[in-house]
């Protein structure tokens, strides 16, 4: 199968039967609010000492992976050699410990779902500052996979949030970090580590105020820099809450600003027919509830699945990315090995993005494309030296293609790779990877990734970074 779309289409007995599981797995998750916090950490305490236990009584060093409750938001591939891996069981890791609305802090297990978050922080008012958009990303996978989403230009990542983190080591160990508490650069090193570093099983993080609605507002622009332009002022204004935006084609870009409001005269939904990427181009603003505005692009970002509107009629209330995404992994067989689709997020300086879209424009061409600007809170410690001497802008743009065809003999991957070194940008290592490790260090900061992974994995039982997102995931000897 060339296309994920039709893939998903012609699995549809296993995409109804995934969203079913996805569902009640969903219902599994343990809220604070069912038993008081001091419980809730008590049995979080026991599920971690079980997880430790079985750490310490493996024998031999053979690659190790996570068997979780939520399926993996990596892009699915067809020869992901992670998938013979022995598999330690972090399942039943689906609890919010804590939601402390004076302090406007949650404490929760890694595997808790955006989904059930959401839906118990804002019993208080409160939302987590970067949401992203599908369902069932977790907690945990946000801090390791980068998670961003429409706050991030003012909050940055979910991981930008964290104050406080427990690690299991390879060896059993478990360890509490935070910033300015013990073992610091773990704490930084966990945000894009991928489950290398060790297992994420608890952590901590702030909230923001919340309203009940969000009300969209869509700003059109017939040029990609007065796009920037616009986004710039917002970002200096700080005069919304939420700013991403959908590039139609380079003539049409929309620009979708929005706030909180405690109340709206319509709303609308984007879990079944209607399609949220397309309502940008038709509408001028648009109402939603606070939840179904964070998850509007669940049913695909701008590759909506199914396409038709038979498919959507029939299929579409179990199509969520959860369904696609556990059908793709159980017919991982049938992707394309040769030149597998690309789904992929580029970050690129601000000042350098609009000739990095003259360069896509010209050597690319596809569209639509999701844009969310990224606010850099701080130089990060996995970031290389290298990099970082680079870095001017406090802004990046995520510039994000989903669903565009490879052309025969072309590497896209390669390619990008090659002129994101050039702009000072990089990209998420969810998709598809091509890197040299040569080049690969001289964006990921290769010394302070092996001083942490001396602490939690000296065996190299997780894999290292390169090993597992550039090697193993693609099949590579």
């Amino acid at each position: 199968m060339r296309n994920l779309a039709a893939f998903a289409g012609g699995a549809a007995l296993g995409v109804a039967l995934a969203a079913q599981k996805a569902s009640r797995d969903q219902r599994r998750s343990v809220w604070s609010d069912s038993l008081p916090p001091e419980a809730c950490a008590a049995r979080h305490a026991r599920k971690v000492a079980r997880i430790a236990r079985a750490l310490r009584g493996r024998s031999g060093g053979a690659p190790l992976s996570l068997r979780k409750r939520s399926v993996s938001h990596e892009v699915p591939k067809a020869g992901d050699v992670r998938r013979r891996d022995e598999k330690v069981d972090a399942s039943g890791l689906t609890g919010i410990i804590d939601v402390d609305p004076a302090a406007r802090v949650c404490t929760a297990e890694s595997g808790v779902t955006f989904v059930d978050l959401v839906e118990a922080t804002l019993r208080h008012g409160l939302v987590p500052t970067v949401v992203p958009e599908l369902k069932t990303i977790t907690v945990g996978g946000a801090v390791c996979g980068c998670s961003i989403e429409s706050m991030s230009f003012q909050h940055g990542g979910f991981h930008d949030s964290c104050l406080e983190y427990e690690v299991v080591t390879a060896g059993g160990e478990v360890l509490t970090c935070a910033p300015r508490g013990e073992h610091p650069l773990l704490f930084q090193m966990m945000h894009g580590s991928f489950g290398t570093l060790g297992i994420l099983t608890r952590l901590k993080f702030r909230l923001v105020p919340a309203a009940a609605y969000v009300k969209v507002t869509y700003e059109k622009h017939r040029s990609f820099e007065g796009y920037l332009a616009a986004i710039w002022d917002h970002f200096r204004a700080r005069d919304v809450d939420f700013m991403d935006g959908i590039l139609h084609s380079p003539s049409e870009c929309v620009l979708s600003v929005a706030r909180f409001v405690e109340r709206a005269p319509y709303t609308h939904r984007y879990d079944w027919m209607r399609v949220y990427h397309q309502s940008t181009r038709e509408r001028r603003e648009d109402h939603l509830r606070t939840p179904d505005y964070f998850f509007r692009y669940d049913r695909g970002v701008t590759n909506r699945t199914p396409r038709s509107v038979l498919g959507r009629l029939l299929l579409g209330k179990f199509a969520g990315s959860s369904a696609v995404l556990r059908a793709a992994e159980k017919l991982h067989w049938l992707l394309d090995s040769e030149r597998p689709m690309v789904t992929l997020d580029v970050f690129v300086p601000f000042s350098r993005a609009a000739e990095f879209m003259r360069w896509y424009q010209g050597e690319v061409g596809f569209f639509p494309l999701w844009c969310v600007p990224y606010k850099l809170a701080r130089r990060y410690e996995w970031l290389s030296e290298r990099f970082c001497r680079g870095l001017r802008d406090e802004l990046f743009l995520d510039i994000a293609i989903y669903g565009m065809k490879q052309r025969p003999g072309r590497d896209f991957h390669r390619e990008m790779e090659q002129k994101l070194l050039a702009l000072g940008g990089l990209k998420t290592l969810i998709s598809h990877n091509s890197f040299s490790e040569e080049d690969f260090w001289k964006i990921w900061n290769r010394e302070n990734y092996r001083r942490v992974k001396s602490l939690t994995d000296p065996a190299n039982v997780f894999r290292d970074l390169y090993e597992k997102t550039c090697r193993a995931a693609q099949g590579r000897p």
